[in-house]
């Protein structure tokens, strides 16, 4: 499709003038900094800790510094974002703009993780960034079925892309991919629509995260199996950000990551919300594996709050929370 420029495309798609803010600065500043990030780690061939760890105590490579870095300068640029936290800085901090920044009358919090799946950077595998936005100066303690408008996934592979979510009260459900270059001035669109398609599926998908659960977990081990039985295709890329990329470019899918003894990894600021609200405008489910209920039913309390996610094909995932739950 033609190139087309970011900030007047979006405009066509939310033409509401209370969400001026979110159309024309917010979304286009946030997908240009996932150009400047992606531009950042063509040039970075030298992957390395740098010898410090974030708050949560992951320790810190050069292009999770990198990426944190070209994301805050984005946003300093966009007087509506008022609050932003990330999983390098994981507090939500009032953000300093650029000096003479005009104030407006939307007000936006940022949750992002800037370098999603840095550990498999080195081989050169696909890495992402997510970014959720949220109504208001904070994205904790808010209802996030309704709070959380907008999700920005960037997807570092071969290829740049976005895929942008945003659902406002008052509105249709938005989902799109776009194809960006290095400058980001404009992009190509490169699905208008993204929609999980509807059964019978010719092919089906699964992503099996956390497998080493399997060897404790029963009903886990038995979920695997019955994708094997019923000949579904495995493809699991490591990283999440690829992994919910594949599924809405193939129609179909279900990922599974449910959490053992051990403490779960997936941040629901950073990363479980965000891709939550991803997966229901494209018409599928997103649940937690330990309690089947939604993940944007239940309010972030802290920026540390983890879980499991089951996510995909809304059918395949009401296999798979039956198949763990019982």
């Amino acid at each position: 499709m033609a190139n087309t420029n970011m900030a007047t495309y979006l405009q066509t798609l939310l033409p509401s003038p209370s969400r001026k803010e979110l159309t024309t600065s917010v979304i286009p500043g946030l997908i240009a900094s996932i150009a400047g990030i992606s531009k950042a780690l063509k040039s970075a061939h030298h992957v390395s800790q740098v010898g410090t760890a974030n708050d949560f105590g992951d320790d810190q490579l050069n292009v999770d510094v990198k990426s944190e870095s070209i994301m805050r300068s984005y946003i300093a640029m966009c007087p509506s974002i008022i609050t932003a936290s990330s999983e390098e800085d994981p507090h939500e901090v009032r953000i300093e703009h650029i000096p003479n920044t005009p104030p407006t009358e939307e007000k936006y919090a940022i949750a992002f993780d800037p370098l999603d799946g840095s550990s498999i950077i080195a081989p050169n595998w696909t890495v992402g960034t997510i970014i959720g936005i949220w109504d208001g100066t904070s994205a904790l303690n808010q209802d996030p079925s309704t709070r959380q408008v907008a999700t920005v996934l960037g997807v570092y592979g071969p290829r740049t892309t976005v895929v942008v979510a945003i659902r406002v009260p008052g509105s249709e459900p938005i989902l799109f991919e776009a194809g960006l270059d290095d400058d980001a001035a404009t992009v190509q669109l490169v699905r208008p629509e993204v929609r999980f398609a509807f059964p019978p599926f010719k092919t089906r998908y699964f992503a099996p995260a956390n497998l080493r659960l399997a060897g404790e977990s029963k009903a886990y081990m038995d979920l695997i199996t019955h994708y094997i039985n019923e000949k579904y295709t495995l493809r699991y890329a490591g990283g999440l950000v690829p992994d919910i990329l594949h599924m809405l470019v193939k129609g179909h899918g279900v990922y599974v990551s449910p959490v053992g003894m051990g403490k779960a990894k997936l941040r629901r600021a950073y990363e479980l919300c965000p891709i939550a609200l991803v997966m229901e405008c494209a018409g599928g489910k997103a649940l937690d594996p330990e309690t089947g209920k939604p993940i944007l039913e239940k309010p972030i309390t802290h920026c540390d709050e983890r879980g499991g996610l089951l996510c995909g094909t809304g059918v395949d995932v009401d296999v798979a929370v039956k198949a763990l739950l019982g």
